[in-house]
């Protein structure tokens, strides 16, 4: 990264978010621990449910999205970090193939609803339609509606690896999270 005329490193300006998933990524995120004391020193959360900011800036150097496009909601939402980060992550087995929420995938759309929101419901059984966004009618990984830069498998990835794949960003460098990570662990 670039430097001013002190000598001091430019902080990379990093976003975050979760998309259709159970926000595990972001949880093995916080498991750096320690390491989020030197991290913070490198990089600036510029958006991110770990934080207060509530609009994603134009310009962010790295852009971090976990789960997977299951929504209308969802798919704003990565078409917008892709438009405004430079690399964009995919983080998790929900991002990187989707995963879980992806079963739904094997059944009619209505058939869900109706499962979820009337056959499972003992008080007023009915369909949402207000508030709740419209779900797509397949869910997708990241990269089927968006190029995605860096691939992190994992579920969760080990905060080992989020800290490895930052580290390389921060020096300047593409990662390669197949060596610190693997689908589903």
């Amino acid at each position: 990264m670039s430097t001013d005329h002190m000598s001091t490193p430019t902080k990379i300006r990093v976003a975050t978010t979760w998309l259709d998933g159970c926000s595990g990524c972001h949880m093995s995120f916080l498991d750096m621990d320690e390491r989020l004391i030197a991290l913070a020193e490198r990089i600036e959360i510029v958006y991110s449910p770990l934080v207060d900011t509530k609009e994603l800036p134009e310009q962010v150097d790295v852009g971090i999205l976990e789960g997977s496009i299951s929504s209308e909601d969802d798919l704003e939402k990565a078409k917008t970090f892709r438009k405004r980060c430079k690399l964009l992550v995919s983080l998790g087995d929900c991002a990187v193939n989707g995963n879980v929420p992806s079963m739904r995938n094997h059944f009619k759309l209505a058939d869900v609803m109706d499962r979820a929101y009337r056959e499972n419901v003992t008080l007023q059984p009915q369909i949402p339609t207000r508030e709740v966004p419209a779900l797509l009618g397949t869910v997708k990984p990241i990269h089927g509606v968006v190029p995605v830069d860096i691939f992190v498998p994992g579920c969760p990835p080990r905060a080992d690896a989020i800290w490895h794949v930052l580290s390389e960003l921060i020096e300047g460098r593409i990662p390669d999270p197949s060596q610190v990570t693997r689908f589903g662990a």
